[in-house]
């Protein structure tokens, strides 16, 4: 079903289109595709533009709830996955995951561990280590947020036939690709 050319797209929606911002197809290649082809590819892009921006609204509630920030959120996810799976997680494993520096790691884990989200333990097997560990309460809360939300994405993709899921695949990775600078 497509939409009808006589509905006024939204300001947002408007600014997807190559036919509104790129008339002379000086950036966007669209002169030989047809309207129905081009209104169709405007609505993918609007419909990743609406994912990102529900993703990002997501990201701002979940941190505003918990009051933290996006590499606090990054590291109780990780700590999540640590437990979930048995592993040991040591702050050095938690720079090297997030990316980040040993003195942002305890500065980090000092954050953390004051607002009552991290333990911080002696290993079991390695005297001169640190175990990070998140508390059962944080853990629900993470659940109850992320996890919850992960769980509805998973069923949306799920819902798919295993050839409109490598479709999927193909085109977000391509889309991801376009990212990168020349």
């Amino acid at each position: 079903m497509s939409e009808s050319r006589n509905t006024p797209p939204s300001t947002l929606d408007s600014m997807l289109d190559p036919r509104i911002i790129d008339p002379n197809n000086e950036l966007v290649e669209h002169s030989s595709l047809g309207e129905d082809d081009l209104a169709q590819i405007v609505r993918v892009l609007v419909g990743v533009r609406r994912w990102r921006e529900a993703e990002a609204a997501l990201s701002v509630e979940s941190r505003n709830h918990m009051k933290l920030n996006e590499t606090d959120m990054k590291a109780l996810r990780f700590l999540v996955m640590s437990k979930n799976q048995g592993l040991i997680a040591t702050p050095g494993l938690l720079a090297e995951h997030l990316e980040i520096s040993t003195a942002a790691t305890t500065k980090l884990l000092d954050r953390l561990a004051a607002a009552g989200h991290i333990v911080r333990s002696p290993h079991p097997t390695d005297r001169r280590a640190v175990v990070v560990t998140i508390t059962s309460e944080t853990h629900e809360q993470v659940r109850n947020t992320v996890g919850r939300s992960h769980a509805r994405r998973f069923d949306v993709a799920a819902r798919l036939a295993p050839e409109e899921r490598e479709v999927v695949i193909r085109f977000l990775n391509d889309l991801s690709d376009t990212t990168s600078t020349p």
